[in-house]
C-alpha cells in the first residue's frame, strides 16, 4: 500500500486547520481530511480510487492504514481502519553533523542517511566546503533537504522523519559542543528546522538531541597509525538506546583547524577501511556500520 506523510503544517489555509488534527487525536473509525499534498499526489497523479486503501503517518509514532471515502476535485476524505504501533526506529540514536555538499550528492546524503534510520542530520558549512547559504536560501533549502528525508520515509517505512537542522559554521556548533560539555547540561532550546516538522521536533522522542552524546566520532582519512575503530564503541553500543554524534567533512576535508577543534570537543577519529569516501557516501557506510555492529557485534 502507499505510505504518505499526513503533514497538518504546511499547506493548510486557517479557516481549514480544524479539519487537519494529528492523526493520534482520532479514533479508529473516525474520518479525517487529507491535506493537499496526499491529495495530489495520491489522487491526482495516482489516479486513486474510493474504496483504495493506504497508510498515513505523521511522525509521532506508529502508522494509520486507512481507506478513502470521498474524493472531489480539491479534497479527498479517508477512514481509519486500523492503527499499527511501530515506527522502524534504529537501535541507536545518531545525530550527523554534515558538512553541505552540492546538489544531488546532498540530496543522495540526506535520502539514504533516511533509510539508515538517522535521527537527525545538522546541516554545517566549513573552511573547505562547496556550499555556504545566504540567510534568504535557508529557508528554501531546508524545506527541501527535509521533504527528500520525508519522502525516503514514505519509501523505507521509517515512521519518525529526521530532523535536518538548519545550517551553522562547524566552529559555532563544535564550540558550542565544548561549552555543552563544560556544562554538562541538557540544552532544552529545540534545533531550528523546517517549519515542516517544527511542531514534531518539540515530540519527546527527540529531545535525546538536546542532551551529551555517548560518543561522538570523526569520520577521517585513512592515516597511518590510526585505529580502525574507537576503543569505546563496542561499549558504547551494548547501553539501551545508545546515543552517537558523527563529524563528516566535505570533499576537500576539514581543516587542520577544524579537526583539532573537533578533537577538543570530543569527537574521536573513526577510520572506516582504507579507502576514501566521498562525502555522500560516508554517512551510508558509517551508518551501516553502527547498526551492523549493534545487531550483531
Amino acid at each position: 500500500m502507499r505510505r504518505f506523510f499526513y503533514d497538518t503544517s504546511n499547506d493548510i489555509s486557517d479557516e481549514r486547520s480544524s479539519l487537519h488534527p494529528q492523526l493520534s487525536t482520532l479514533a479508529i473509525g473516525d474520518s479525517a481530511e487529507l491535506t493537499e499534498s496526499i491529495v495530489h499526489h495520491w489522487c491526482r497523479v495516482l489516479r486513486a480510487n474510493i474504496g483504495d486503501q493506504g497508510i498515513l503517518f505523521d511522525g509521532f509514532g506508529g502508522e494509520y492504514q486507512v481507506q478513502l471515502q470521498v474524493i472531489s476535485k480539491k479534497h479527498a476524505t479517508v477512514t481509519l481502519l486500523a492503527h499499527v504501533d511501530t515506527d522502524r526506529s534504529a537501535a541507536v540514536f545518531t545525530k550527523i553533523g554534515l558538512v553541505m555538499s552540492r546538489g544531488e550528492r546532498m540530496d543522495y546524503a540526506i535520502q539514504k542517511s533516511t533509510e539508515l534510520g538517522v535521527t537527525a542530520i545538522q546541516l554545517l558549512s566549513s573552511h573547505h566546503g562547496e556550499v555556504n547559504l545566504k540567510p534568504a536560501q535557508v529557508e528554501k533549502k531546508l524545506a527541501h533537504w527535509q521533504q527528500v528525508a520525508i519522502a525516503a520515509c514514505e519509501q523505507c517505512g521509517l515512521n519518525r522523519p529526521p530532523l535536518i537542522i538548519a545550517p551553522v559554521s562547524i566552529n559555532d556548533w563544535l564550540q558550542k559542543s565544548v561549552t555543552h560539555s563544560a556544562d554538562s547540561q541538557m540544552d532544552v532550546r529545540p534545533p531550528i528546522t523546517s517549519t515542516i516538522v517544527t511542531t514534531l521536533s518539540k515530540d519527546p522522542y527527540y529531545q535525546i538531541l538536546q542532551q551529551l552524546a555517548d560518543l561522538r566520532l570523526q569520520l577521517s582519512v585513512p592515516a597511518a597509525g590510526q585505529p580502525a575503530m574507537p576503543r569505546s564503541l563496542p561499549t558504547v553500543l551494548t547501553q539501551q538506546s545508545p546515543y552517537i554524534e558523527l563529524l563528516i567533512g566535505p570533499e576537500g576535508g576539514l581543516s587542520v583547524d577544524e579537526c583539532q577543534q573537533a578533537a577538543k570537543a570530543g569527537f574521536e577519529p573513526w577510520q572506516i577501511g582504507s579507502r576514501i569516501l566521498r562525502t555522500e557516501t560516508a554517512p551510508v557506510v558509517a551508518l551501516a556500520t553502527l547498526h551492523a555492529l549493534s545487531y550483531y557485534g
